[in-house]
């Protein structure tokens, strides 16, 4: 699908009034934060994100979406993480949920790099985040990301649809036990993944994208290891990569292994539950994923 089709897809009729707004929106901010623009990258998914120049020369990137609670979460995790190991938010306007974001180059992403490079450059970014958020935006928590587990067996009438009910219970039970007995909580980037950490010139590699969820800094790993896919099943031996990464994290972040493995595992169950809950076909590469982790416990 193309970004109009994926936008209408999403949001129907409220997507539809805002793909005709755009147009003059990006006007709108062109002349408000004085900005030179550009065609935007291409594949576009789901926001509007275009490079542009400032009046000085500065190159920026602006970035639209259709205003939902998602947009204006990042745009605070933005204004908390305030660039330290994380994309500079420069200007934001949280009614229409458009941001100014600094320009990270060469911006590369580790989505094929050589995995222990990839691990290395993403567990190098990862501490850099993690401080206690002390301001008002209503975060969602990973208590609330574990409502997906009940909302699966809702959909489903009581039962866990397609996909496989031992390992759902198992993730559930596993999710619930690690979040009772969790550390003090940080604000995660939430989706911390090859994709979404660039090489840049102020920092080595700096993230981008950040959700904004508050849990014990652990959790922020479950993402990093169930990607990239599908090429993480594509080794050779993805249960020996798996386990080279694990041990490289726990190295690294001094992490304890089981927590490292847990939650990774309860995470993989609850990607492949929000893949049915948003009813595409993505679910089976995470649950292969689970298998490998839950291989470990």
């Amino acid at each position: 699908m193309n970004f109009s089709e994926i936008i209408l897809a999403l949001h129907g009729e409220i997507g539809r009034k805002w793909l005709e707004t755009l147009p003059s929106l990006l006007k709108s901010c062109a002349k408000r934060w004085d900005l030179t623009l550009s065609p935007p990258f291409e594949n576009l998914s789901y926001n509007y994100v275009t490079p542009v120049r400032c009046a000085d020369g500065t190159p920026a990137v602006l970035k639209l979406g259709v205003p939902n609670d998602e947009i204006r979460a990042e745009i605070a995790a933005l204004r908390h993480f305030d660039g330290q190991g994380m994309v500079r938010l420069l200007e934001a306007d949280v009614e229409n949920c458009v941001m100014l974001l600094e320009r990270i180059s060469p911006g590369e992403t580790l989505w094929d790099a050589d995995d222990d490079f990839a691990t290395e450059k993403l567990l190098g970014v990862m501490p850099k985040l993690w401080r206690p958020y002390h301001g008002e935006y209503p975060f969602k928590t990973v208590a609330d990301w574990g409502d997906g587990f009940q909302r699966l067996r809702q959909r489903h009438n009581g039962t866990t649809g397609k996909l496989d009910n031992v390992l759902v219970d198992k993730g559930e039970k596993m999710f619930f036990e690690l979040l009772a007995s969790s550390a003090g909580a940080v604000l995660l980037h939430g989706d911390l993944h090859h994709d979404n950490v660039l090489s840049a010139q102020r920092a080595p590699y700096l993230a981008i994208d950040p959700k904004g969820v508050l849990g014990e800094a652990c959790y922020e790993v479950g993402a990093f290891l169930r990607n990239p896919l599908p090429g993480l099943l594509e080794y050779q031996n993805p249960r020996k990569r798996m386990k080279r990464r694990v041990d490289m994290i726990v190295e690294c972040l001094g992490f304890d292994h089981q927590r490292v493995v847990g939650w990774s595992f309860a995470q993989a169950v609850l990607s492949a539950i929000w893949c049915d809950e948003d009813g595409v076909d993505c679910g089976e590469g995470a649950m292969q994923i689970a298998k490998i982790l839950a291989s470990f416990l």
